[in-house]
């Protein structure tokens, strides 16, 4: 179950309860996870029917987004875990091999559930962006859920790209949390 999602047996113990809440905006976070784990079934055919955690660096967004697929995988619901900068390099270094490129945007085109990790983290180029647009367009007409991790705010993904971070930002309009400031990064909780 967790090959074939993507998501090693590492990843699979973030869990709601091995999350560690250390404030209110982390608190804030694993409720509203927590919440759209549960109304997931009635909202799953929407128009707003994905989730987005975004911003700080270190606030559990990652944590959070495994937890929820590990939480669907358990339901039987299938997620596919893609790492954004593995994937979109995999993709690009095979772009002249039509059938593997095909094959591949397809397996995330069409999962069930598509957990996108760390959006747009790195050196974005305009081919990257092509081809999210393909996945995130793709999902967003067809009212596929997908679960997102970015270091970007919402401002910042419609600065970096409309196109996609409009549809992003509508696909989450009921389920976006955007966190900020140093202060919720837990790496540096009792440095600074």
């Amino acid at each position: 179950m967790w090959d074939k999602a993507g998501i090693d047996t590492e990843q699979a113990k973030q869990t709601f309860s091995s999350f560690k809440v250390w404030n209110s905006s982390s608190a804030a976070a694993k409720d509203i996870a927590v919440k759209y784990y549960k109304n997931f079934e009635s909202i799953k055919a929407e128009r707003s029917n994905s989730i987005a955690f975004i911003g700080q660096v270190g606030s559990g967004k990652t944590h959070l987004s495994i937890a929820l697929a590990v939480n669907f995988l358990k339901k039987d619901i299938s997620v596919i875990y893609m790492p954004y900068r593995d994937v979109i390099t995999k993709i690009k270094q095979n772009m002249l091999d039509e059938e593997f490129y095909q094959k591949e945007l397809g397996k995330y085109k069409n999962a069930k559930v598509l957990l996108i990790d760390d959006l747009f983290k790195g050196k974005v180029t305009e081919s990257d962006i092509n081809i999210m647009f393909e996945i995130i367009n793709y999902r967003y007409l067809n009212h596929s859920p997908i679960i997102i991790s970015s270091e970007f705010s919402a401002d910042r993904l419609l600065d970096f790209d409309e196109a996609v971070g409009s549809r992003i930002l509508q696909m989450c309009k009921n389920c976006t949390v955007q966190i900020e400031g140093r202060e919720n990064n837990y790496r540096l909780k009792g440095i600074i």
